[in-house]
């Protein structure tokens, strides 16, 4: 066959590497949750950890065989991203698994046909390198695939034998380069130079098992896992000299420059590098938030805030200087939302979650960049620890970004002495009055350390005399803030409910001597009551004793949704099987969401099964009983653990008897009767074996209702059909919308060859060939398409390139060459009409008789057919 790699886009990429695995009786499953189920990692970090206890021996799987598109993140290279060609921390894993089915011979053809039949890379550009001790890999590249020796390279165990650790299941790894300079022959073939390699496949064949003596013994059920890099890939097949400039990333890159005045192909290696830190990391970013990660200062948050504070340097070193990350974050959105639904279902939060983090490092950057400046003007080689203390004690600056800023100034820090200075500071805090001076600029770490935690009361009482331990305004201690201040309260007790277990804070007023505050939120930290709001009258000073009241209607919505949650996973257990146990939970004051495990979808009649189950206990009228209990004998009774919650010695069980038991620490209804009613509202799948329902209960189910009874009238009306009506009326107005639509296609492709006859004339000679290069004004793909080859038709030997707008925001391009110009010029009209395109920011390709490309950027489509002319003008004449 012929070799000729084609243009592919990210999504193309994926779903062909799917789809030639399901055909092969794969089965196709979504990518797990970036929170991985394995508590040795804090981040799911490669394709096949999701399938690691399977690996290991201990699960089973459903499937002997798999395939996925694996979301992974990786920050062990952070430094390096930008700076090279293909290291990110967010980035796409396409693999296969085989679990006792398959093995090396058959990953090894199936690898092989992939790379070279449905991607169509040329042979002689891959190099296979194999484990120096596994002959028979050695054997099949080389006699079964016909793999030259020349392009067969060895490689020790620290690169090509995978572990999951010092013992248990191993193997050997054939991992598949692709080569940018054949040229350079096979004399000396250096893997490890990346100017000239990338590996983008890598097979591993598990089939041995280690001892603790590291000895080797050959598995019963032999497994294959292997992994493909989205990223390189699209590199690969679609020329750009990085994984940055796919259609991946770079229309986030993009975005990112417009905000900073940059055209990207214009900007500096240094500006480009930070635009590609930005591409990177906001792709990690939003992917993160989507799957339920919090900016905090431990753990994958920690992971989180230090990816969204890198953007934002990055930001200002492009000189923005005001917020911006939200703007390229909703690119990121847009790329991925097709693919991973989760990403348009949580963008409020995704966004909300960067602005709040954004604006809070801005003033950071704010408070320190001038004294980290006065630092580096001393022209030093090393910024001290004290120095590096201070800029993060005082200011709140990274230690991490320290470094960072340190390097790019060819300087270092005196890591041991900031240790010491933290080790000094926290025997300091500890040996602190209880009274220290608020008004200091600090953290909630800081205020955590001089005040005594919030006393909930809110079980017992909606309203309770309070006092007012500490306030904040704009992340700052203050004592004393005025009316159309927004700010955060802690206070010595409350009877809001903070944000945790899934629940929402509750909603509310603070009052008290001509003192209104709204309270929109509430929020737990290190103990504390963070409680969010807006003075809408009055003035309120640290010491103040206030009324704390909550919205009483909000609370009995979020009891019946929370009551509702629990009966919900007692239906599912009862109806789907006991299997099933919650993943996550959301509990709000319009809906509940309930994240549970399950391999598969749920079908219409167990739905209803569900729904109707939890309707006849709420109308039972079970009551709830509420309990403190140590932990062992809650779970000896029984009591369900709730998802992603942490309990000490003694826990609070609910308990609805004979219904559910779980252990909670929400507010719930005291009879299930006061929930009402209870409505599934969807159910899908968010990740592999995990599916989600949403609901409503209570009053929300009014407001549910309400909505489409809303929408059905405003159907009658423009129907003017009865409501059992409608549906037929749509689809009748479906087939026709259908007709017409073809008939235009027809009108338009008619239009577009009246219009081609004309140009007709405008052909140039070039000695025996001609030229036409031209813009057909509002004409689609197809039409463009159908115009250039009848003018090619009409001209004989000749090249024709056509470009239109068909409609705001696209371009269409078309190249059509008569076989003089493709066979004897050897010019492709693939490769060159998708070269044409990246003018435009697109891209394309197809046969070199004809070929198809777009662009997003009508304002270059007149200098890209240009440019064309140009270019062929050059190459007919020679």
């Amino acid at each position: 066959m012929s070799y000729a790699p084609k243009f592919l886009s990210g999504n193309q990429i994926r779903e062909k590497f799917l789809m030639f695995y399901a055909q092969r009786e794969h089965a196709i499953l979504p990518s797990a949750s970036l929170i991985p189920e394995d508590p040795t990692v804090l981040l799911t970090i490669a394709g096949m950890l999701p399938f690691k206890p399977i690996f290991l021996g201990q699960k089973t799987s459903e499937y002997p065989r798999a395939t996925t598109s694996q979301k992974c993140i990786r920050t062990n290279d952070i430094e390096n991203v930008g700076r090279t060609a293909r290291h990110h921390t967010f980035f796409e894993m396409l693999g296969n698994f085989s679990f006792g089915d398959y093995f090396k011979e058959q990953a090894i053809a199936w690898a092989w046909e992939l790379a070279t039949e449905i991607f169509a890379l040329p042979p002689e550009r891959l190099v296979v390198s194999v484990f120096r001790e596994d002959e028979e890999a050695l054997a099949i590249w080389r006699d079964k695939i016909g793999v030259s020796p020349s392009r067969l390279v060895k490689m020790d165990e620290a690169d090509n034998f995978w572990q999951s650790g010092p013992t248990g299941p191993c193997g050997p790894c054939s991992e598949i380069y692709y080569d940018f300079h054949p040229e350079r022959g096979d004399t000396v073939i250096d893997l490890e130079d990346d100017t000239r390699f990338i590996e983008f496949y890598n097979l591993v064949f598990m089939q041995y098992n280690r001892d603790a003596d590291g000895n080797l013994t050959p598995l019963q059920a032999k497994n294959i896992d292997t992994g493909l890099g989205l990223e390189r890939m699209a590199q690969i097949l679609q020329k750009v000299p990085n994984n940055y400039e796919t259609d991946l990333i770079l229309p986030i890159i993009t975005t990112a420059a417009t905000r900073a005045g940059l055209k990207y192909q214009e900007a500096t290696e240094e500006q480009k590098v930070s635009l590609k830190v930005i591409g990177d990391h906001v792709r990690a970013v939003v992917h993160m938030i989507a799957d339920g990660i919090s900016a905090t200062n431990i753990g994958r948050g920690y992971v989180l805030r230090r990816l969204i504070r890198r953007v934002v340097r990055h930001g200002r070193l492009l000189g923005i200087e005001k917020a911006f990350v939200t703007v390229v974050a909703q690119t990121a959105i847009e790329q991925g939302a097709e693919i991973y639904p989760n990403l348009r279902n949580r963008e409020e939060i995704i966004l909300a979650e960067i602005a709040r983090e954004e604006a809070r490092f801005l003033e950071t950057l704010e408070r320190g960049e001038k004294l980290l400046s006065e630092i580096l003007a001393k022209q030093e080689q090393q910024i001290s620890g004290v120095d590096a203390f201070t800029l993060y004690d005082t200011y709140g600056f990274p230690l991490e970004l320290t470094q960072e800023i340190a390097t790019e100034n060819n300087m270092t820090v005196d890591i041991e002495a900031f240790e010491t200075e933290m080790k000094q500071q926290r025997q300091r805090s500890q040996s602190a009055h209880e009274t220290i001076d608020l008004t200091i600029q600090g953290s909630l770490d800081q205020l955590a350390a001089s005040i005594h935690p919030t006393e909930f009361v809110g079980y017992a009482q909606n309203q309770a005399q309070a006092k007012v331990t500490a306030i904040l305004v704009a992340g700052k201690s203050v004592e004393i803030a005025e009316a159309g201040t927004e700010l955060q309260i802690v206070l010595d007790q409350t009877p809001f409910y903070a944000e945790s277990g899934g629940q929402t804070g509750d909603r509310g007023y603070l009052g008290g001597n001509n003192l209104v505050i709204r309270i929109s939120d509430v929020q737990k930290e290190s103990g504390m009551f963070i409680h969010f709001g807006r003075i809408e009258r009055g003035v309120i000073q640290v010491g103040d004793t206030i009324t704390a009241s909550i919205d009483r209607a909000c609370r009995r919505r979020v009891q019946a949704h929370h009551t509702a949650t629990h009966l919900l996973q007692a239906a599912l257990k009862k109806i789907v099987g006991e299997s099933v146990s919650q993943a996550g939970s959301l509990v709000a004051f319009d809906r509940l969401r309930f994240d549970f495990n399950c391999p598969r979808a749920l079908t219409e009649a167990e739905l209803q099964q569900v729904e109707d189950q939890v309707n006849t206990w709420i109308a039972e009228a079970h009551y709830t009983q509420t309990e403190v209990m140590p932990i062992s004998e809650a779970k000896a009774k029984g009591a369900i653990a709730m998802f992603g919650e942490k309990y000490g010695a003694s826990v609070r069980v609910i308990d609805v008897p004979g219904v559910s038991m779980e252990l909670c620490g929400g507010t719930h209804v005291q009879n299930t009767a006061e929930i009402g009613v209870f409505k599934i509202v969807t159910e899908i799948g968010i990740a592999s074996g995990i599916r989600r329902i949403e609901a409503v209960a209570g009053p929300a189910v009014l407001e549910y209702l309400r909505v489409r009874e809303a929408i059905v009238k405003e159907l009658e009306g423009r129907f003017k059909v009865k409501p059992e009506a409608i549906i037929e009326r749509i689809n009748n107005l479906q087939s026709d919308l259908k007709a017409s639509q073809k008939e235009v296609e027809s009108l338009q492709t008619e239009l577009a060859l009246l219009k081609s006859s004309q140009l007709e004339a405008q052909a140039e000679s070039i000695g025996e060939l001609k030229l036409l290069v031209a813009e057909l004004p509002g004409a689609d793909p197809e039409a463009l398409k159908v115009a250039a080859e009848r003018l090619l038709q009409k001209l004989g030997e000749a090249a024709v390139v056509l470009g239109s707008v068909p409609e705001p925001g696209k371009v269409s391009l078309v190249a059509a060459f008569s076989p003089k110009i493709y066979q004897e010029k050897k010019l492709s009209a693939g490769k060159f009409i998708g070269a044409i395109a990246v003018i435009c920011g697109g891209g394309g390709g197809g046969r070199p008789n004809l070929a198809q490309a777009g662009g997003k950027d009508p304002t270059q489509l007149t200098e890209a057919l240009a440019t064309a002319k140009k270019q062929l003008q050059k190459i007919l004449s020679l």
